[in-house]
């Protein structure tokens, strides 16, 4: 395994830099395959959130890896690797591995113990899947994280201190007065039918808002959701769907509007939001939460009288004085553990090849014994060549049992890799034949 990860997160970089590094979903597929034909790695997967950009991959040079995965980052986002470069983090192999176990439980996330982070994990597998740049080892890696996360969730109390983005800046805005009671009664607007956008507008819905009207460029989208939202048993919100074109006119007459698009350019420009604000009745204040990297709405909102705003920088910002629950000690332990059970079943998985071709060579030897035998015996019937057959098997077996079953444990251990290399040279195997038991065993993965 020569796992590295090269990134940068809102712990590494300010937000400034992550909205310009930020890789819509083409891009993302561009960065893959381009990674893939690089010289230094054989499998890639990219985590890919609004507060993070990560490239995994399987390399067989470390310095090269870095190197390559690096100025790939830089041509994809569309800022300079020079200006990148100081806001990179590098992990390689263990460290790799408990870097994204820590991220699937969200002990990396902007809000500490964040679940969403699961389904972004589970998004970059299967497009890894889907462009068929997720080998073995990453496949093998993102499953785990995800078993990992659920396990976190579940046997610890890190939910109590996570919680989603939407939530957390919903509260950013609330104040003390606490996002049930703050929204009760109030018409939001959201703009955009993505996961985010969807799980603000199911947010809202459920604190207690009388209107939800949701723009999005695929207007469909946009209609679907708000069938969802008002769907026999929901929340019994009414729900809306416009066109993008509507919002200007929709904020004029909203209490809330959360805005989470994949625009490249500003949704709301400081005029509309003024404008809106403008338009509002004296002594309200029109609630503001971009969710988008890079920016849906510009930041000239943050001085604009009547509005109160929040976005990815201030959430940032708030975070960072969040409290820690205690369970996140718990979680740290869980992630340690599962990352010294990762590294032993692929160190496990290393040997087996040399051991499947070794028992290959056995069975071939035992078939050459027997045709001799055939040759010198030709007088032997049937049911005396068969029992012959399965004695000088049961024989070989018995004695491969043990230092196959040993070289496996001792191969799981740390620093266990070199057991693969002796056993090769102890029984005089084909390299090739091992490198192609291994091929095999990858194109079943």
């Amino acid at each position: 395994m020569s796992l590295l990860v090269v990134g940068l997160s809102h712990r590494s970089a300010p937000v400034s830099v992550l909205e310009r590094a930020s890789l819509p979903a083409d891009a993302q597929v561009k960065l893959l395959q381009d990674t893939l034909a690089a010289e230094p790695a054989t499998e890639a997967a990219v985590l890919a959130t609004c507060n993070r950009i990560e490239l995994y991959a399987d390399v067989d040079k470390f310095h090269a890896g870095v190197a390559e995965l690096s100025t790939l980052l830089a041509l994809h986002s569309g800022v300079g690797l020079d200006e990148l470069t100081p806001y990179l983090y590098v992990h390689y192999e263990d460290r790799a591995v408990h870097h994204l176990l820590s991220v699937a439980c969200g002990l990396d996330s902007m809000v500490i113990g964040e679940g969403q982070i699961l389904g972004q994990i589970k998004d970059a597998l299967a497009l890894g899947q889907d462009l068929h740049t997720a080998g073995r080892l990453l496949n093998d890696l993102f499953q785990q994280a995800l078993r990992v996360g659920k396990r976190a969730h579940s046997e610890t109390g890190i939910d109590r201190a996570g919680q989603s983005l939407v939530t957390f800046g919903l509260q950013q805005l609330a104040g003390a007065d606490g996002v049930n009671a703050w929204a009760a009664g109030k018409r939001a607007l959201v703009i955009g039918a993505g996961s985010m956008s969807s799980l603000a507008a199911a947010t809202l819905a459920r604190a207690g808002v009388a209107e939800i009207v949701i723009a999005n460029r695929t207007t469909a989208r946009a209609e679907r959701l708000a069938e969802i939202l008002t769907q026999p048993g929901s929340t019994g919100v009414r729900a809306r769907a416009v066109e993008m074109s509507a919002v200007p006119g929709e904020l004029a007459g909203a209490d809330i509007a959360v805005s989470c698009t994949g625009a490249t350019g500003l949704v709301l420009t400081g005029d509309a939001v003024r404008a809106a604000a403008a338009g509002r009745p004296r002594g309200t204040r029109l609630a503001l939460l971009d969710l988008a990297m890079p920016r849906d709405i510009d930041a000239e909102a943050h001085r604009v009288d009547g509005v109160a705003f929040a976005d990815i920088e201030t959430l940032a910002e708030a975070s960072a004085d969040a409290p820690m629950a205690a369970d996140v000690d718990q979680v740290r332990a869980i992630v340690s553990e599962e990352v010294a059970a990762f590294g032993a079943a692929q160190r496990a998985a290393h040997i087996t090849p040399t051991v499947v071709a070794l028992r290959a060579m056995a069975a071939d030897v035992v078939a050459g014994e027997i045709a001799r035998l055939d040759s010198r015996l030709p007088g032997l019937d049937d049911k005396e060549r068969e029992e012959i057959t399965r004695t000088v098997r049961r024989v070989v077996d018995k004695l491969l049992h043990a230092p196959t079953v040993r070289v496996k444990q001792l191969a799981a251990e740390p620093g266990g890799a070199g057991y693969a290399d002796a056993l090769r040279e102890l029984f005089d195997l084909d390299p090739q034949t091992v490198a192609a038991v291994s091929r095999a065993d990858r194109g079943q993965a």
